[in-house]
C-alpha cells in the first residue's frame, strides 16, 4: 500500500494483515478517488473524518494533502494500533484524532460535523445500503460536505436524492453523496 499524493507521496506501508477484518482500498481505485476528490475538496480547510478505517490509508492520504483534522474509527484493536504506529512515524498524531469503537456507536455519539467523510465498512455488512441516511441523519455531513462511500456492486444507492456520482473501479464502487 502506499500514499498517493501530497508530502508523503510515494510512502509505501504494509500492515500486519494476518486474519484482520479489513478490506483495504486497493492503490488504484483510491488513486482513482482521490484524483476526482482533488478537484472538489480543498484538503487543508477541511475536517474529515474515515469510518471502518481500517489501515488509516484514507487519513493518511488526506492528512498529506494538507488536511489538518482528521477523525479515524474502527473497532478493531489490531488496526487502531497500527494506525497510531503510522501516526508516529509520519509525524502526524497532531492532526489525527484516533477512535477504538463500533462506527454505529460513534455516529450517535460523535458532535461534530465534517466536510468530508469516507465510510469503507467490510462488504458482508449488512445495512450498507442505509449507510449515507444513518450518517446524513445523525448530523455529521457540514452543509456542502461530502460523503464518499465504498462498496460493491450488489449494494444499489440509485434511489437516494443526495446521490450525486458513482464510480466504479473493478469490483470497488464509490457513491457520492451530498446534502446543500
Amino acid at each position: 500500500m502506499r500514499i498517493i499524493g501530497g508530502d508523503f507521496k510515494g510512502y509505501r506501508f504494509t500492515p500486519p494483515a494476518k486474519k484482520w477484518p479489513t478490506r483495504p482500498t486497493t492503490d488504484i481505485s483510491k488513486e482513482g478517488l482521490y484524483n476526482i476528490l482533488q478537484n472538489q475538496i480543498d484538503f487543508s480547510e477541511i475536517k474529515f473524518l474515515d469510518l471502518f478505517g481500517g489501515t488509516g490509508s484514507h487519513c493518511y492520504e488526506c492528512i498529506s494533502r494538507g488536511c489538518p483534522d482528521a477523525t479515524y474509527v474502527d473497532k478493531f484493536g489490531p488496526a487502531v494500533q497500527f494506525v497510531k504506529l503510522m501516526a508516529e512515524k509520519l509525524g502526524i498524531e497532531d492532526a489525527l484524532t484516533i477512535h477504538q469503537m463500533n462506527v454505529f456507536s460513534f455516529i450517535k455519539k460523535s458532535e461534530n460535523k465534517y466536510d468530508y467523510i469516507f465510510a469503507g465498512p467490510p462488504y458482508p455488512l449488512k445495512n450498507i445500503k442505509d449507510l449515507p441516511s444513518i450518517i446524513i441523519d445523525a448530523g455529521l455531513l457540514s452543509p456542502n460536505g461530502l460523503l464518499v462511500l465504498e462498496h460493491n456492486p450488489h449494494v444499489d444507492v440509485s434511489d437516494y436524492k443526495t446521490l450525486v456520482q458513482q464510480r466504479n473501479y473493478g469490483e470497488t464502487f464509490f457513491s457520492f453523496f451530498r446534502i446543500s
